[in-house]
């Protein structure tokens, strides 16, 4: 039994299906969330109570599991550093020296041990109706209030080892944050899953405007994705690094002389069929592509394995996700307050017709250990079933996609063509100036991919104006289509760069309250007409203004109806806490 149990107090679970508890506990969780409803029900219990009350500690196993993750680390560095040293002590006949060095091992060890104790019995968390506190410090004492309108995700997760303790680890991020704003490292499964369902719960009562809310009762989930095998499979394929390839070129520097000597008339005869050309000339390149080989299909693997198993649940109010197979992670991602989707689809994912769902939050959005601003709403699965969902999230409209004039599709030509004969020039004066060979005109056969690399830089952009969304779409390589409701915009602005202006072409950036904004991966849509450019702009604008005030209107709607009775809660097809539309 940890020290964190929360004795009587309940605990419900906050989704029996993503879970995979045991039937038994799953209807002792729903006995107790039915008991906590009918106590709010009947005047018992207000709403606003958290059904885990008082100080908690962390789980017991803390002590032991932390003290072998930091010991293992020093026993490595010392036998690394300083196994020469200690062996050398002990074996020069200086007892006393030995004999003090032994009393220092254990002196160290001691104090190492009871620091980890310390700071297990300083450490306490509690949850109340407005916060969530943190109390920690071994030397000095540091005490934390996160509110809990700020919190904006609560993610879970276990390695391999955690998962046999029975321990997990759960993050806190909010709002602006950079970072995981609060770790719990350890409690326990239970408690974890109770903590996340409690802090949505409670979140959720402390964003009404009137201190009611109608969701006292534990939120129910339906799935709405799980990976099959075949994604998975698919998955490994289409989320290979491309950037690996750029090794070949390392290869070709190394491995195309001896290949071209084969060539060389002088020494045709000499070398182009003895056993030694052939294996300095084949079996270093097909050395080097089969070591590029695996370790684009263990990137691949690797990457299926952290989305083993995964699986989405959608509430009123927020989207639930489970994945891992060694690294197993639970998260949520709060509906009202997503930012922007993105439909993701690199080269392999585009002929296979496959895509990717990511979703940012408002500020930072963490995902279990990255840090790219987004979550995995669908790692990968046939584009038709992510656009699905994706509408049912944000209802958006991308049939109406404008590409940007066909003079910036030149303008994409003459920027490959001056590269490719920046490359060549270098290449050139390499072996002009230097005793290095290095085949200058080797590049000049990308001469003839210039044009086609144009057009399909051109083919791939474009942008749209919704009624409730703008819509951008950029990128060959991975094209990323992102949809950001007029609500959500916070700036709008039009760039030009030198070479743009040459051509009259203008590049209009949406700027939302996401991580990835600061990134520089907001909404944009590039090289299009100045003054369209400028429309946009302005329309844009008008839109947000109009969007923010048929939002307050609705919400004086949705308060007065609830004042009279009715319900004030959203659909399961809608974002939560009215975060639809602005024009429904």
């Amino acid at each position: 039994m940890s020290d964190d149990s929360t004795g009587d107090d309940p605990t419900p679970d906050a989704d029996d299906r993503s879970t995979g508890d045991p039937p038994a506990d799953r209807h002792d969780r729903e006995t107790v969330s039915e008991a906590a409803a009918e106590d709010v029900e009947s005047g018992g219990a207000s709403p606003t109570t958290p059904r885990i009350a008082g100080p908690q500690k962390l789980n017991v196993l803390t002590i032991p599991y932390q003290i072998a993750q930091q010991g293992v680390s020093i026993a490595i560095a010392i036998f690394v550093f300083g196994g020469g040293s200690a062996s050398a002590l002990f074996g020069s006949g200086r007892s006393l020296l030995a004999i003090g060095a032994i009393v220092a091992i254990f002196l160290g060890i001691a104090a190492f041990v009871g620091y980890f104790v310390a700071r297990y019995r300083r450490f306490e968390y509690e949850l109340t109706a407005d916060t969530f506190d943190i109390r920690s410090g071994v030397l000095s004492r540091r005490n934390r209030e996160i509110p809990l309108r700020r919190i904006q995700n609560v993610d879970i997760s276990q390695n391999v080892v955690q998962r046999a303790l029975g321990i997990a680890e759960v993050g806190l991020e909010t709002a602006g944050g950079g970072g995981t704003e609060a770790q719990l490292r350890y409690v326990g499964v239970d408690e974890a899953e109770a903590l996340q369902s409690e802090i949505s719960r409670l979140s959720r009562v402390a964003k009404t405007e009137d201190g009611e809310t109608a969701a006292t009762d534990e939120e129910r989930f339906d799935t709405v994705f799980s990976i099959t095998e075949r994604e998975l499979g698919v998955l490994a394929l289409i989320s290979v690094d491309l950037r690996i390839a750029s090794f070949l070129f390392f290869g070709a520097s190394i491995f195309a002389p001896s290949a071209a000597s084969m060539a060389q008339p002088d020494n045709w005869w000499e070398y182009g069929f003895g056993l030694d050309s052939l294996v300095g000339a084949f079996l270093g390149p097909l050395a080097a592509l089969g070591a590029i080989a695996a370790l684009a299909l263990v990137s691949g693997v690797l990457n299926a394995a952290r989305y083993y198993g995964f699986t989405l649940d959608r509430g009123e109010d927020e989207l639930r996700y489970e994945r891992g197979l060694l690294q197993k992670y639970r998260g949520t991602i709060p509906l009202s307050k997503v930012q922007t989707l993105t439909l993701e689809e690199n080269v392999l994912a585009r002929a296979l017709d496959y895509a990717a769902l990511t979703i940012e939050t408002a500020g930072y959005t963490p995902t279990s250990g990255e840090s790219n601003g987004s979550q995995s709403a669908i790692p990968v699965a046939e584009r038709d079933r992510v656009v699905t969902l994706a509408r049912s999230l944000e209802p958006f409209d991308d049939s109406t996609l404008e590409r940007p004039p066909k003079r910036a599709r030149l303008r994409y030509g003459f920027r490959y063509a001056i590269g490719l004969a920046v490359i060549v020039a270098l290449l050139y004066a390499g072996t002009a100036f230097t005793d290095f060979q290095l085949y200058w005109y080797v590049p000049l056969v990308a001469a003839p991919l210039v044009p086609v690399a144009a057009h399909y830089k051109w083919k791939h952009l474009g942008y749209a104006l919704g009624e409730d969304h703008v819509v951008t779409r950029n990128g060959f390589w991975v094209r990323r289509q992102k949809v950001v409701p007029y609500h959500r915009v916070q700036t709008v602005f039009s760039s030009q760069t030198v070479f743009q202006r040459r051509r009259d072409l203008a590049t209009v950036t949406v700027d939302t309250a996401g991580s990835q904004s600061i990134t520089g991966q907001d909404a944009q849509a590039v090289d299009i007409d100045a003054e369209t450019a400028e429309r946009i702009r302005e329309a844009v604008s008008d839109e947000l203004y109009g969007a923010l005030a048929r939002r307050r209107r609705d919400g004086r709607t949705r308060s007065g109806a609830g004042e009279t009775g009715g319900s004030s809660r959203a659909g399961p097809g809608s974002l939560g806490d009215g975060s639809g539309s602005p024009g429904d």
